[in-house]
């Protein structure tokens, strides 16, 4: 029976991979790769030539059987087109597969955008949390965002340029204009670590290009449990974005560490309250 090597590779710089890593993606069968080209690269710059097949999430379901059917006589490599598998990438899916299957599972550590970001931000690292990229959809991101306001750890998670800027005016909105580190294209020619508060870091990146990794600050220890008027204000903003009841509720919940049942009972209130009725213009004298 096959092993599966689960192998890091470099996030940016080539250098950046380990002797080890290097030996198993020479002495494996075969490499399944996110993106063949760019792993194509790396193992020419190391003097590997074993064979590629791509494994991403377009082919996954029918790439799946195909490599457990491999591993009953052969090991297997798996990469990322950059970092650790699984972690925001394609990989997840075949490890559950392979150990379900019965095949052994061996990591082999290296790079990785969330503990490289983290370290370099300069915010306490002892307890940290990893929200990998946000929804895109707006409502979405900020109750995502709304659930973490409360977390007294680190956060750390991803996003792509185009979203930047709209993320970061929700992290103000919601959060406030908290301590924030924001690494771009790390390990890379051109990387860049910013430093400092929410706002300044919209000023800093008016083109934002590149590959994002942003480090926030968690909540305040001594901040004060939240009151009432707090939690039912929260309640009528997700409510006025299309929230619902289920998706609110836990939102908040977990936000502001308040019992479900509490919440909900706030929730009810809201939602048996009618809309205010708008006052009717009066027309001119004509």
């Amino acid at each position: 029976m096959g092993t599966l090597f689960v192998v890091a590779t470099p996030i940016g710089n080539l250098e950046d991979i380990t002797l080890r890593a290097v030996r198993v993606l020479q002495e494996v069968n075969l490499i399944a790769a996110e993106d063949t080209r760019t792993t194509r690269v790396l193992l020419r710059k190391h003097g590997v030539s074993t064979r590629l097949v791509s494994y991403n999430e377009h082919n996954m379901r029918r790439r799946t059987p195909e490599l457990l059917a491999t591993l009953a006589s052969s090991d297997i490599a798996l990469v990322s087109e950059a970092g650790t598998p699984g972690v925001s990438d394609p990989g997840h899916e075949l490890i559950a597969a392979t150990i379900a299957a019965g095949f052994a599972i061996v990591p082999i550590p290296g790079p990785s955008a969330v503990v490289t970001a983290l370290v370099a931000s300069g915010l306490p690292m002892r307890q940290f949390i990893f929200l990998g990229f946000l929804p895109r959809r707006a409502g979405e991101r900020r109750r995502a965002l709304s659930a973490a306001a409360h977390e007294p750890r680190t956060i750390v998670f991803f996003e792509s340029p185009h979203r930047f800027r709209r993320t970061l005016e929700d992290m103000q909105e919601v959060l406030g204009d908290r301590r924030i580190s924001v690494c771009r294209e790390l390990t890379k020619t051109f990387e860049e670590i910013f430093r400092g508060n929410a706002s300044e870091a919209l000023a800093h990146f008016q083109e934002p290009r590149g590959e994002f990794t942003i480090v926030f600050d968690g909540a305040s220890p001594d901040a004060q449990s939240p009151s009432g008027a707090e939690v039912r204000a929260e309640l009528e903003r997700l409510r006025a974005y299309g929230a619902t009841a289920k998706d609110a509720v836990a939102a908040v919940a977990a936000g502001f560490g308040s019992p479900k049942r509490e919440v909900y009972r706030l929730w009810l209130e809201l939602a048996a309250t009618p809309p205010p009725r708008r006052k009717a213009r009066r027309r001119s004298a004509q």
